[in-house]
């Protein structure tokens, strides 16, 4: 029965270790591909006034024109939207290769940096110690384990 604990624990730390690098994982790839979006806008940059049309929890809609007269409204939304409301002109900058990449004018991607690491840190806040825990207790049924397999042999 001891036994099955141990391997039960040991799942349970495994997976707690598991969630606890893939979220570090995905926060840190987000951050590099901010800053790669950042790169992108800045090395071949326009720039242009946008007419917020919708804002929700996942993307901020924006609809502008660039100088060839062609409107764009980028599906993914706009790149650091906080505190945007509907029906806003904001000016934005984005890639002239590639239209769809935009970003609110004169923000960058150092605006992840705070939530990003905030995500990190609470998220190893609460795996450090459940970590710990769970290893505490996998050494104490296996060191309980110890002296009854002595005693058998």
């Amino acid at each position: 029965m001891a036994a099955r604990s141990v391997k039960a624990r040991r799942i349970a730390w495994f997976a707690v270790l598991g969630v606890a690098v893939l979220l570090t994982v995905m926060c840190v790839s987000l951050v590099f591909a901010a800053f790669r979006n950042d790169s992108a806008i800045e090395s071949h940059l326009g720039t242009a006034n946008a007419t917020v049309e919708s804002v929700a929890f996942d993307r901020t809609i924006i609809q502008y024109q660039t100088p060839d007269g062609i409107v764009h409204s980028p599906a993914t939304g706009v790149l650091y939207p906080s505190g945007l409301a509907a029906g806003q002109l904001v000016a934005i900058e984005y890639d002239a290769t590639n239209p769809d990449l935009t970003r609110v004018a004169g923000r960058t991607a150092t605006l992840t940096l705070l939530p990003v690491g905030m995500t990190v840190l609470i998220t190893w806040l609460v795996a450090g110690p459940l970590l710990w825990w769970l290893r505490r207790l996998i050494k104490r049924d296996r060191s309980a384990a110890e002296p009854a397999k002595a005693g058998r042999s």
